[in-house]
């Protein structure tokens, strides 16, 4: 889906994303159920940055975050959801916006039951096609643990490349985490486009 296809608006200006599958909408509270459930699972968690989540509360601090930045415009996170029963399996979205310099940071997860079937490509897919087109983006980011493989390869199908290892970059559940950084600038992914079209 192309252009705007690709979304529609709720009422609040939420921006919601539509593939073949999934909407892509807002999570509210009253999705913390669904959330806890792949939050709490450590091979979800495995790559995250976090301890699992431990309770409702832990949940709702996290859609308190979610908010926060939308509201702060240093980001936007969406609920990926399967159109058949709106049940929230994952997230995927934007931190770290720096508008100044038209770049930001991407990140996702996903419900380990739904793992291998295409549905992060599908998500990822629309919330870069989002942010280049509607949100006048130059450079999407990611940050990827080394041995987190099949989000390299998750990003490298997307034409992200990867620029090279960041040591010691950031220090999360009690230990200094190398990153990998991987990028996807504009023109590289217009020329991508324009070739899959021709």
């Amino acid at each position: 889906m192309e252009g705007d296809k690709l979304y529609s608006k709720q009422t609040d200006d939420f921006p919601v994303l539509q593939t073949e599958r999934l909407l892509l909408r807002e999570i509210q509270n009253e999705d913390a159920l669904d959330i806890l459930e792949y939050l709490s699972d450590e091979d979800v968690m495995k790559y995250y940055g976090m301890e699992p989540f431990q309770s409702l509360e832990d949940v709702l601090e996290e859609v308190a975050w979610y908010k926060s930045i939308r509201m702060k415009q240093t980001g936007i996170r969406w609920g990926i959801t399967l159109k058949e029963n709106g049940k929230v399996l994952g997230s995927c979205g934007f931190l770290n916006w720096d508008k100044r310099h038209y770049r930001t940071e991407i990140g996702y997860e996903l419900h380990k039951n739904y793992w291998g079937k295409g549905l992060a490509s599908e998500a990822l897919r629309a919330v870069v096609q989002y942010g280049f087109e509607h949100m006048r983006l130059e450079r999407i980011q990611a940050l990827i643990e080394p041995p987190n493989l099949s989000s390299q390869s998750l990003l490298e199908k997307h034409g992200f490349l990867c620029e090279g290892l960041l040591r010691s970059y950031e220090f999360t559940c009690g230990k200094m985490d190398d990153l990998y950084m991987y990028s996807l600038i504009k023109k590289d992914f217009n020329d991508r486009r324009a070739q899959t079209n021709d």
